[in-house]
């Protein structure tokens, strides 16, 4: 006899990614537990979670009081739920309170709140199932935030649109935006991550930029001065990637070594530390 269960409450911030896993007995699954999706890949947000299955179609689950899972409601959902529209699509990205999409074509989705303009559909208006993103741009990937969202198209340029108080759009503003801004600065870009209120990305030859927020050094430039433009991650170090968190940046070398900067009252940047820093600090074992 084998015996399966999974419950999991989504609130607050999650952190991670969600394994789904279900055990047969004689080739039957349990009555008490439904066969488990498949994910090529999912995205954990401020209080969702979703996922693509290697077939395109798009699943979210946990909060949805602001439409962020896409189904075409507001009614929080404990296991995995159908985005609406059908729309196939290659990624999805879950933010604070609102979630993006990508197809393998280049077309940009987003749904749940919008107050911020961070749905990128031109309006502040909330949506609880896709819209498409306007303005014309064809993105090979897209990195929701809390408020804004940003993506970066297969040549490079990157692309930012919602909440921009702390110049977290990159276009040399403090402006909100409910449809893309090209990211001003000129580089080009291979991934861009958002993080709680700032962006940063890494190109092809491994330099890291950041811009917005930067409170707590989480912009790498060696200072807590907000930026509204991308200003180079300080140290000399050659990432292969970096990630934004809500206050912090980490990032990996080609080599393996882990590097962060930012806020480190928990010691979140691996230092030994919990000493805030303005430019990346080398994790140690």
């Amino acid at each position: 006899m084998c015996l399966t269960s999974m419950s999991q409450e989504w609130r607050g911030w999650a952190t991670g990614a969600v394994a789904l896993a279900v055990a047969a007995c004689g080739g039957e699954t349990s009555p008490t537990q439904p066969a488990a999706r498949t994910f090529a890949r999912v995205s954990a947000g401020g209080a969702q979670t979703c996922g693509v299955t290697p077939g395109s179609a798009a699943y979210c689950w946990g909060y949805n009081g602001d439409g962020e899972l896409g189904d075409g409601t507001t009614t929080d959902r404990s296991s995995p739920v159908l985005v609406a529209g059908g729309v196939s699509f290659a990624a999805v990205s879950a933010g604070g309170v609102h979630t993006c999409g990508v197809t393998a074509g280049g077309a940009a989705y987003c749904w749940g709140s919008n107050g911020s303009g961070q749905l990128g559909d031109g309006t502040t208006t909330n949506q609880s199932s896709p819209v498409l993103v306007v303005g014309g741009v064809n993105l090979a990937a897209v990195s929701a935030g809390d408020l804004h969202t940003c993506g970066v198209t297969s040549g490079g340029a990157a692309y930012c649109w919602g909440s921009n108080g702390r110049g977290q759009l990159g276009d040399g503003t403090t402006t909100d935006r409910s449809s893309p801004v090209q990211v001003a600065g000129g580089v080009s870009f291979a991934a861009v991550r958002a993080g709680d209120a700032y962006i940063c990305g890494v190109t092809a030859g491994g330099a890291a930029y950041c811009w917005g927020n930067n409170y707590y050094g989480e912009l790498g430039d060696g200072t807590t001065t907000n930026r509204s433009s991308p200003v180079l991650v300080g140290g000399g170090v050659s990432f292969a990637a970096v990630s934004a968190g809500a206050d912090h940046t980490c990032g990996v070398t080609a080599g393996g070594a882990a590097y962060c900067w930012g806020y480190n009252g928990g010691g979140e940047l691996g230092d030994g530390t919990t000493t805030n820093r303005s430019s990346p600090v080398l994790v140690v074992q």
